[in-house]
């Protein structure tokens, strides 16, 4: 087996397999490492009931990605398979990522999520094929008109990033 379909298969079984935003959180920065050779640390995750148009976003100069809780729920709750849901908040976490490691272009980042699936889950894994039709592929028969998300508070996802030494 060569060393890209090793990784490849490893890369799929532990989006498949994830359980916590932070194994899918694990899965952006190894897949970001492996195919571009960047990685950033001591990120942090809010959830936030955002616009349904907004699946997340990078305050500019932070360490912080907001994502939008209540979509997250709403394909959650009409989409059986948690592998589906792992490759959308994937596909949000990679997108942001870029954001945060510098790269500013809408168009760039985009062109480089689907890249970056493409590379580590290969062309017919859902994750590639969120990145290649956008996130919103998944909300396509949901009739989000009807959705009515009361604003809750935001809320800060722990043991989010595992910190691998003390920083003073």
């Amino acid at each position: 087996m060569s060393e890209d379909k090793a990784s490849l298969d490893k890369f799929r079984n532990n989006i498949d397999s994830a359980q916590s935003y932070a194994e899918v959180w694990q899965i952006v920065k190894d897949t970001v490492e492996f195919s571009l050779g960047s990685r950033r640390g001591s990120m942090m995750l809010f959830l936030d009931d955002l616009p349904i148009q907004l699946g997340a976003y990078y305050p500019l100069g932070t360490n912080n990605i907001v994502l939008n809780r209540a979509l997250v729920e709403i394909v959650e709750a009409s989409i059986s398979p948690k592998r589906v849901v792992n490759a959308l908040v994937y596909n949000l976490l990679l997108h942001e990522y870029l954001h945060a490691l510098g790269e500013m272009s809408e168009t760039k980042v985009k062109r480089r999520v689907v890249e970056v699936a493409q590379a580590c889950f290969g062309n017919d894994h859902i994750a590639t094929v969120i990145a290649q039709k956008t996130p919103w592929v998944l909300l396509q028969n949901i009739p989000l008109q009807a959705i009515n998300v009361p604003k809750r508070v935001m809320q800060i996802v722990k043991d989010f990033e595992k910190a691998g030494k003390y920083i003073v």
